[in-house]
């Protein structure tokens, strides 16, 4: 059986897969980077951020502060809270509205960020701890058009009490200088990340793209199904049948929940997969056309055309010089 490499694991291109769209969306992301932040504060403050081009999240382990994001309304956040940015625009932390903003650049000196202090040590009653990551460019569309630049978790939300035990770990983490904590603190980060997308999800009546397949209707079991197997040649009728539904009722209610057609989410997701097996080299073009669900190459091509603008051998090119430049 033919399969794609990802990220450590096999992609079977039938049959045994879990087909869990956020674990296989998660990967193709790709997080590049992952630094762990942190603010201890005393006394009055502010500090305001630039536009960002990563995701942000963080958990108030201490005290409480505002949160302002340009063109948005304040949000205060709580002990115990956890926040998600997603690519935010300019904002501001704040222990309250009325304080001037320092830059964070002027805190932390650089990119890397680290630890921050504001007020005497022996005052503080605020202290914010998180980490922040960048995604892969190319698929990074999948995250940023699914998620709106805040999003909040409050300490009492159900999911709250797994949230708290690992936010003891990331702040125990942050802290440590024994050797092994940079990597605990990447699978921390992911693993928060993903139990505050869950957490989002929950609080949405109907959730979008990928997200869908985190309910338990029938949207979510054909979304499931359908990632389970690309390289499957379905049809309409037949996702219909998975999630119990009519055809009519099914085309229309994944069109509202995930935003396109049904077949056309299987281009579009065919063509993410290919994407990123094309950057690595992780096999012929032939290869890939079968492993996604292609009858021939040709036929592979057409569609990656029409979809990303240029022929799958011109991308494989063009990203091989990108990465030899």
């Amino acid at each position: 059986m033919t399969s794609i490499k990802h990220y450590g694991s096999t992609i079977p291109a039938s049959g045994s897969w879990s087909g869990d769209p956020l674990a296989a969306t998660i990967g193709l992301l790709r997080p590049l980077a992952v630094n762990e932040t942190s603010l201890h504060a005393a006394g009055p403050w502010a500090v305001g951020f630039g536009t960002t081009q990563h995701v942000e999240l963080g958990v108030v382990a201490r005290g409480e502060c505002w949160i302002t994001l340009e063109g948005h309304d304040p949000v205060l956040l709580h002990e115990g809270d956890f926040y998600l940015l997603c690519n935010p625009p300019p904002y501001v932390l704040a222990s309250a509205l009325t304080e001037e903003p320092v830059d964070a650049r002027t805190l932390w000196g650089g990119p890397s960020r680290g630890a921050a202090h504001i007020g005497p040590a022996d005052l503080e009653d605020t202290y914010l701890c998180g980490g922040y990551f960048s995604f892969d460019d190319a698929n990074a569309r999948l995250l940023l058009d699914l998620l709106p630049p805040l999003v909040r978790v409050r300490a009492d939300d159900p999911r709250g009490q797994l949230l708290t035990h690992l936010s003891a770990l990331l702040v125990a983490e942050v802290e440590s200088t024994e050797l092994g904590s940079a990597l605990i603190l990447d699978h921390l980060a992911q693993t928060l990340f993903i139990h505050m997308l869950r957490a989002h999800a929950d609080d949405l009546h109907q959730p979008a793209g990928w997200m869908a397949a985190l309910s338990g209707d029938g949207i979510g079991t054909a979304l499931r199904a359908l990632h389970a197997d690309i390289a499957h040649r379905w049809t309409l009728q037949e996702l219909a049948e998975v999630g119990h539904m009519s055809r009519s009722a099914f085309a229309a209610t994944f069109k509202a929940r995930v935003g396109s057609a049904p077949l056309e989410y299987l281009i579009q997701w065919r063509m993410n997969v290919a994407r990123d097996a094309l950057r690595r080299q992780s096999m012929t073009i032939t290869e890939l056309a079968a492993a996604i669900g292609y009858e021939s190459e040709s036929a592979f091509s057409t569609a990656f055309r029409r979809v990303v603008g240029i022929s799958p051998a011109a991308f494989r090119k063009e990203q091989t010089t990108v990465v030899a430049g």
